[in-house]
């Protein structure tokens, strides 16, 4: 937005647009270091002075005229953050379009009511899929055989109805989320043995509720401590472990009581899916993180490429040194490849980054560790929780060193 035309926005005008515009950017998505990033610069382009705070439960907002000391401050209170994708570009270039002086501030704000209210790109039938895909691709990933691949694309499936029916009933049944869904996977995965004495009751349960581990919240708390922003990142760290606490406890009662009511044989090992089967199911795990998150259909390239060379970057680094360089390289390689296709489309880095960090994220290892040590294997759950940590805390040294490599543009 030039200046001449800055100048002529009412200061009213532009402080309630940009609070219109951090609800929506929070509620799709962005994190609290690039909302705050990206809302000074929109502050700065009005020719105002801006400070702001975000956390996973509010957002404050500082706004001063040039030249004046006294501040208008706004708090307002969110219900959360989501993963809509698609939203949050719509919200990019509506942005732009304001900068560029093609809409005006009172279009806008209706049309960010409008971007609420677009439907998704990928609908019910689409979205089974992707959790099917997800399902699937990590029992492959996870080396187990086909009965329990078969299970977990089924299971994930019935996952998936749990979330629907969830949105549908209100806040208090998606409370209960965690712990029923992980409930449900793990009762018939439990009882499922019975007939299948060799499937691994475990990994099958986590495949099937991958979709909604929150890895990738406990990763971005230890990202925000690193940088800095203790409120938000204390938030999301808290907010992750609950969750996980409560995924355990479901699937712990669902394995518990499958027990109590079949004679379940004693663990067997399965013959494991070939290793060249990868091949296929990671491009479709791939595709299904991308697809859940509602990524849309311009962008669905992008995004998969971000996440495969970002999988590549593990694959090399592991082959290297170890596991965690490969997470590190892995990191890199998707933030320099989100930046660049930023830059050059204008779109926000979040489109690409988002589903390469959820690939690279620690969530499977932290419930295997809660897992083993419900089980009685402290020492064993113990280094696995350390290890989710490790896993954490390398994206964030990636992150820094992919974005010292190419600095990116403030966008959401």
């Amino acid at each position: 937005m030039s200046t001449a035309i800055t100048k002529e926005v009412p200061f009213d005008d532009a402080c309630r647009f940009l609070i219109k515009l951090g609800e929506a950017a929070h509620a799709y998505g962005s994190t609290a270091a690039r909302l705050e990033a990206y809302l000074t610069r929109m502050t700065a382009a009005f020719g105002l002075g801006g400070v702001f705070r975000s956390t996973p439960t509010d957002i404050v907002f500082a706004f001063q005229e040039e030249g004046d000391r006294w501040q208008r401050i706004h708090v307002e209170k969110m219900p959360g953050t989501g993963l809509e994708l698609n939203r949050l570009a719509k919200v990019g270039e509506l942005v732009d379009a304001v900068e560029a002086g093609q809409v005006s501030l009172a279009e806008a704000a209706g049309r960010l009511d409008e971007i609420d209210k677009i439907p998704h790109p990928w609908g019910v039938v689409a979205n089974a899929f992707s959790y099917a895909f997800i399902g699937s691709g990590l029992a492959v990933l996870f080396s187990l055989g086909w009965w329990d691949v078969l299970l977990a694309t089924l299971l994930s499936l019935v996952v998936y109805a749990m979330v629907v029916l969830s949105g549908r009933f209100g806040k208090r049944t998606a409370e209960w989320l965690p712990l029923s869904s992980a409930f449900v996977a793990a009762f018939l995965a439990g009882s499922a043995r019975v007939f299948v004495p060799e499937l691994n009751t475990l990994m099958v349960t986590l495949a099937a509720i991958a979709v909604l581990l929150p890895g990738y919240t406990i990763s971005l708390g230890v990202i925000e401590l690193v940088g800095q922003h203790v409120v938000s990142g204390t938030a999301n760290l808290m907010s992750g472990l609950v969750y996980l606490v409560k995924q355990i406890a479901g699937a712990w009662l669902g394995v518990g009581l499958a027990g109590l009511l079949f004679a379940v044989p004693a663990a067997a090992t399965g013959a494991p899916v070939d290793a060249q089967w990868l091949w296929l199911f990671m491009p479709l795990l791939i595709l299904g993180l991308c697809m859940v998150f509602q990524t849309a259909p311009r962008d669905l390239l992008a995004a998969s490429f971000g996440c495969a060379i970002a999988y590549g970057g593990i694959l090399l680094g592991s082959a290297m040194v170890g596991d965690n360089l490969g997470n590190l390289i892995g990191t890199i390689i998707a933030v320099v490849f989100a930046n660049g296709w930023a830059i050059k489309t204008r779109r926000p880095t979040s489109i690409v980054l988002v589903p390469s960090i959820i690939l690279l994220v620690s969530g499977s290892i932290g419930f295997r560790g809660l897992a083993a040590m419900a089980a009685g294997q402290t020492a064993m759950g113990e280094q696995q929780l350390l290890q989710m940590f490790v896993v954490a805390l390398t994206i964030a040294a990636g992150l820094l060193v992919g974005n010292t490599i190419l600095r990116p543009t403030a966008s959401l």
